[in-house]
């Protein structure tokens, strides 16, 4: 198990801090980081949903991409600059009205320019993922 840099509380409060248009408005908590994985918990709200009552792809592709930043900040420390180089989603069933969406992240490798992760997203209590992600993030030359 790799060593954390930063955990949970810690990149919240970088987040708070440093990124506070994205992490200011308390709809996302970050439950665990441990510089391997990550779970975070998107509350349930109106704005999430699309026409016919089902998790919009915006909320799912936001909050899988934020999952990766998290679990690669827990892995490397307070490093602001770290950027999505790409990013594929699969949308694998319907997210379920009323439920909070939870994105459990996971790095598969952490090179010196370059992290890759996968993102399960789970709907309320559901065990079946709801989207598989894979990213890729660029580590700035620091």
């Amino acid at each position: 198990m790799a060593i954390a840099k930063m955990g949970a509380a810690e990149v919240e409060e970088f987040l708070r801090k440093e990124f506070p248009q994205a992490f200011s408005s308390d709809d996302i908590r970050i439950e665990s980081a441990d510089g391997e994985t990550a779970l975070l918990r998107q509350r349930f709200s109106e704005r999430m949903l699309r026409p016919g009552g089902t998790v919009s792809g915006p909320t799912l592709m936001g909050l899988a991409d934020f999952a990766m930043y998290v679990v690669l900040l827990s892995a490397i420390g307070p490093v602001g600059l770290a950027v999505t180089t790409n990013l594929n989603i699969n949308f694998l069933r319907k997210g379920q009205p009323g439920q909070d969406v939870l994105a459990v992240a996971k790095l598969l490798k952490l090179g010196k320019r370059l992290a890759v992760g996968e993102v399960n997203l789970l709907s309320g209590s559901s065990p079946d993922p709801i989207a598989h992600v894979t990213a890729t993030y660029s580590i700035p030359n620091i």
